[in-house]
């Protein structure tokens, strides 16, 4: 471990989970034991069609963001 508690992931284990410089990564403690995953991150666009059709007023959109 260095400063800071930061690790590194050998080139074998990050390129079997396909990371790379800037992958999200999730840290959980089980049974004194640490598990590193990856964290899945889900863009709008990988739900495009997921609930079908959708219309969304720009005002909701900005009201849903604070902006309103």
């Amino acid at each position: 471990m260095r400063e800071r508690g930061r690790i590194t992931l050998p080139a074998k284990v990050r390129e079997a989970l396909a990371l790379r410089e800037g992958s999200r990564l999730e840290l959980l403690v089980r049974d004194g034991v640490i598990v590193l995953r990856p964290k899945r991150v889900v863009k709008a666009r990988d739900l495009k069609g997921v609930i079908g059709p959708l219309t969304v007023e720009l005002e909701e959109v900005e009201e849903a963001l604070g902006r309103a």
